[in-house]
């Protein structure tokens, strides 16, 4: 039995050190359950008490030589093949690199830069805050209580009975008017949630730039000066603006604001259903109970405030008929502006 042990041992050596060796496959034919080594030492049961630890010491001897050739092996086999990919993958750094394809901004950033701009350009500064805000912020404080049938339109997303997602970005006018005593000139752009169903004019999540001017002698005649001059830059000198009477609570009088189409001037066209005007913000005289609330004196001090989606202002400024464009950064769509 000593010399079939020393020959299995030769033989799995001269195996494991041959140039084609496939190596689990010697584990298997030698040290597996059914290997040559095993069936040895399944008859160990035939031998003499004296001869047993004898050839016992023998097998493990040859069980650890056979294991350690194996793992030598398996090493080497291993830095060749490393060898052999770094040859084949080989990289000249002198060859000049791959023209790299610029980005560009997103047209909902182009759009809402732009309308930044034109407001900074009046005076304006740019106000943010949290997107995740209190009941008391996104609609108390704006004269919406609880149950007040304007909730319905701007029904949003709740993590609890008194934290939600923000249907708007009048809170952070709200803020503001709390930690900022007037004169006060600021828009506020940012996200904004609702809970609608995606199609091609709504959208769960979309952003939204409003404006606040509090101060002594504020009249609706300066929101609508101030709105023609945003109006004009933006579209162009040609813009007429028309205020059609609305309902917001927390503006009195509101307004809903169009411009003469764009695309065709008034005429009418596809853009603007035939109708030569466009709506594209809502506006009014800031409510006293919203400045009382906010601890401005509304007998001493009044003020305006509107609000406007970017995606509106962008698909009617690109003539985009479909919002869902603007999410499935689709390339070939993005490349265009």
């Amino acid at each position: 039995m000593k010399e079939k042990l020393q020959k299995i041992k030769a033989d799995a050596l001269a195996a494991i050190n041959s140039d084609n060796a496939d190596l689990e496959q010697i584990r298997i034919q030698y040290l597996g359950k059914k290997g040559e080594l095993t069936s040895v030492l399944r008859g160990m049961g035939a031998l003499s008490a004296e001869e047993r630890p004898v050839v016992g010491q023998i097998a493990n001897e040859v069980r650890a030589e056979i294991e350690s050739a194996l793992k030598v092996k398996a090493e080497a086999k291993k830095d060749q093949e490393l060898q052999k990919r770094l040859i084949s993958e080989k990289i000249d750094v002198t060859l000049p690199s791959k023209a790299a394809t610029p980005g560009k901004l997103h047209p909902l950033v182009q759009v809402q830069r732009t309308i930044e701009d034109i407001f900074i350009g009046m005076g304006f500064s740019i106000a943010e805050g949290p997107e995740v805000e209190y009941d008391y912020y996104n609609f108390q404080a704006l004269n919406i209580p609880e149950n007040h049938p304007a909730r319905d339109t701007q029904d949003t997303f709740y993590i609890t009975d008194n934290i939600l997602l923000r249907s708007q970005t009048s809170p952070v006018q709200v803020r503001t008017m709390e930690h900022q005593k007037p004169p006060i000139r600021v828009i506020s752009p940012g996200r904004v949630y609702r809970s609608d169903a995606v199609d091609a004019t709504h959208s769960p999540l979309f952003h939204q730039v409003e404006g606040l001017v509090v101060d002594k002698g504020i009249t609706m005649g300066d929101l609508k000066g101030m709105l023609e001059t945003f109006a004009k830059t933006l579209f162009g000198n040609d813009t007429r603006l028309r205020f059609r009477p609305h309902h917001f609570p927390f503006t009195e009088p509101s307004a809903e604001v169009d411009v003469s189409c764009f695309v065709c001037g008034g005429k009418g066209c596809r853009v603007c259903k035939n109708e030569g005007w466009i709506e594209i913000l809502g506006s009014g005289m800031v409510h006293p109970f919203v400045l009382s609330n906010c601890g401005i004196d509304p007998e001493e001090y009044s003020g305006f405030a509107f609000g406007m989606g970017v995606e509106r202002i962008a698909m009617k400024y690109y003539g985009i008929d479909d919002m869902r464009l603007l999410y499935e950064n689709d390339t070939r769509f993005l490349e265009q502006f």
